[in-house]
């Protein structure tokens, strides 16, 4: 966008032509849909235009949170909220002893219905409750502001205020210019609460004093943040939000929240936030759901306006106000708290009225009919374009089930704007495979497939398991894998047959899932040593118990147990994949597979991986063509230091040779490749390599 106060449109009829023109060089099926295409890309800078009406950058106008709310101005404190349908608001709270007093009403100031109160500096201090009054014809509610930026629970009461946060010494960063850099995201997607050992909710300071070391040793990246904004219900994960700009109180304080990011960038970790902006809280006097006594204040009126399965409220993405306070956000949180970019929640309930509920995206029809919300796409767009032109270096993720294209392309190639795209599919067949087939059926060249389906236009964020999988309810894959062997053991020098089979397939699907993703990778949190047990946040159902809302860290820093086998390994494996930079290399050869044997073989960044996933057979000199070179083995996943069988030695190298490979002359290597490992070689002298140093 131009830097200009006077900015033209991004993308003129032109320009739509010609990003179309190079999208349906990449994908000619889209071609029957140019029309529409045009028509989206055109309502985009339509949008746009309306709300900075070419007058002010988008930058500017995406600042809602810095007029609307509680401010402390020119000695005096300002509130401002706009509610079009009351015709009364008051000031309640510590001040007025939650009592209406006329000296604390608010006024109307204009037709836009916006409500203001300014009160003299020593009216409030640091950590005062507060909260509005809000009276409209027939009737009257107790609401948080809007654009709270603090908001607490009182442990008796369990109601919710919003409190003043001003301190006599505003945090100061240490870390002041952290940028990503270009390197591709391994990202360590945590939850705050249940990031510790006891059973309890868990803060930001005991995060960076515990969890941050682990994850800088683990070798990930970057980190991505559940549950930041605030929620009314823990069990919710944070996905049903209340308050879009106030940090949850049950881990600590705005400060402390600074300082753990901060810590986080001198680490050089990268630190991304969920962002929840495809539904919010159905909670009233919590929420924004009939903040002014209407149901259509933020949100769509009548059916449209309620996601049943959600129990929650469906934003209005056409309505100006809407757009001005969910871009104000994505603003806020990069400006307030220096985050480094979002995951944005839910993408597919946005885009489409069925909300992605009981639907199979099978055809291209399915992203271009009546039932695409097109005002939710235009936000998102413009959500990514303020994004990156306020942090060129920022991230922007797609939690996107229904596979629309163009979400993760570039706008000036005719998509939207996303940096990446979560494989969504991936964890889903891993379940299926392990679910409805025995280990020797496992049709390898389907799972091939799988793993590499993507869009070349895209990039995509693979992993095999998130918060998702390890939900009550679900399972996680190590426990697919060995059930209660999980409790019995897990002990070193226990050889039981069950617990080698999950220790050996958690490696190899976690490698290959690395090893093939497209230009990320994700984990969450102790699944990289295979967290024994499912998440269950306290509830009715479980007495209210925390035992399964944490990470038993424990048991990966007992030396007596396995699970650190597979945390050393993940250590390695991402260690590798940085060190070759694996995942800046798109391009994937596939040298060899074979379904019966269970076998597959391929080459990345200069690394050639070797996966027998076969139960019980190994091969000895087994051929396959490969090019000529030195391959040296640096990873061996049934290596005793990750809980394998040794049947390799390390270090190992190996030449190609020249002869028969399938009736006919080229290079080949021969391996011995045991059952149920992976192996990961460096191609030590490559014949280029030898060129150049001649």
């Amino acid at each position: 966008m131009s830097s200009s106060n006077h900015p033209s449109p991004f993308i003129t009829p032109d320009k739509v032509k010609h990003a179309l023109e190079r999208l349906f060089n990449i994908d000619p099926y889209l071609k029957p849909y140019e029309s529409i295409l045009a028509r989206r890309l055109l309502k985009i800078e339509t949008i746009e235009t309306r709300l900075t009406g070419k007058k002010i950058k988008l930058t500017d106008f995406a600042s809602g949170h810095e007029y609307f709310g509680l401010h402390f101005r020119d000695n005096q404190w300002i509130l401002r909220e706009w509610a079009p349908n009351a015709n009364q608001i008051f000031l309640i709270g510590d001040i007025t002893g939650w009592q209406e007093n006329e000296a604390f009403a608010l006024q109307c100031l204009d037709d836009e219905n916006v409500w203001e109160i300014r009160l003299p500096a020593e009216k409030l201090k640091h950590l005062d409750l507060y909260r509005l009054r809000v009276h409209w014809p027939g009737g009257e509610g107790d609401r948080i502001p809007a654009y709270a930026r603090r908001v607490v629970q009182d442990p008796h009461t369990l109601i919710f205020n919003a409190q003043v946060w001003f301190p006599d010494a505003p945090y100061q960063w240490l870390c002041r210019d952290f940028r990503r850099t270009d390197e591709a995201p391994l990202i360590y997607e945590a939850h705050i609460g249940m990031a510790q050992e006891k059973e309890a909710i868990g803060s930001f300071e005991e995060f960076s004093e515990n969890v941050l070391p682990r994850i800088v040793k683990s070798g990930y990246n970057t980190i991505q943040l559940m549950a930041i904004q605030e929620h009314p219900y823990y069990g919710s994960f944070g996905y049903q939000v209340s308050n879009f700009f106030a940090v949850s109180s049950r881990f600590g304080t705005p400060d402390e929240l600074k300082a753990m990011i901060d810590k986080a960038h001198a680490a050089g970790l990268a630190v991304l936030m969920d962002i929840v902006h495809s539904h919010a809280v159905s909670n009233e006097a919590e929420g924004l759901s009939r903040f002014d006594g209407t149901l259509h204040q933020y949100f769509h009126d009548g059916d449209r306006g309620q996601h049943k399965l959600w129990d929650s409220r469906c934003f209005d993405y056409g309505r100006y106000q809407v757009l001005h306070f969910l871009l104000s956000n994505c603003r806020f949180w990069l400006d307030e708290y220096r985050f480094d970019g979002f995951r944005f929640d839910g993408i597919t309930s946005m885009l489409y009225l069925h909300h992605g509920m009981n639907k199979a995206f099978t055809a291209y029809g399915d992203y271009f009919g009546s039932d695409m919300d097109e005002d939710a796409l235009c936000y998102l767009a413009l959500a990514n374009r303020l994004i990156h032109d306020l942090r060129p270096d920022a991230v922007t993720i797609a939690e996107d089930v229904s596979g629309m294209p163009g979400l993760a392309s570039s706008q000036e190639t005719g998509g939207y704007g996303f940096d990446y795209r979560f494989a969504m599919g991936i964890p889903d067949y891993w379940i299926k495979l392990i679910k409805e087939f025995s280990d020797e059926r496992w049709p390898i060249g389907h799972l091939w497939h799988e793993l590499t389906n993507r869009r070349a236009d895209e990039k995509t964020i693979s992993y095999a398991e998130s918060h998702d999988q390890a939900l009550v309810g679900d399972k996680s894959i190590i426990f697919r894998l060995m059930g209660a062997a999980m409790y019995d053991h897990m002990s070193i020098g226990d050889g039981n047959i069950t617990a080698d089979r999950g220790l050996a397939l958690h490696k190899m699907i976690r490698l290959i899932t690395l090893s093939t993703a497209g230009s990320g990778y994700l984990n969450f949190m102790g699944n990289e040593f295979g967290h024994p047990e499912w998440i269950d946040f306290p509830r009715e159902g479980n007495n209210w118990s925390y035992r399964h809302a944490r990470r038993q860290w424990n048991l990966v820093d007992d030396r007596s147990l396995k699970y650190r086998y597979l945390a050393e390994f993940d250590r390695d494996m991402i260690l590798t994949a940085k060190k070759f930079k694996l995942l800046q290399h798109p391009s994937l050869n596939l040298l060899y597979e074979h379904s019966d044997d269970k076998l597959l073989l391929f080459q990345r960044a200069g690394l050639l991986f070797a996966f027998n996933f076969h139960p019980d057979r190994s091969y000895s000199d087994y051929r396959f063509e490969a090019p000529a070179g030195t391959y040296k083995m640096i990873i061996d996943s049934d290596a005793p230091q990750y809980g394998g069988h040794n049947r390799l030695m390390a270090d190992q190298e190996h030449l190609t040779q020249h002869g028969n490979v399938a009736d006919r002359k080229t290079d080949f290597l021969s391996l011995y490749l045991p059952s149920r490992t992976a192996l990961v070689f460096e191609l030590a002298n490559p014949p280029w390599k030898t060129a150049d140093s001649a």
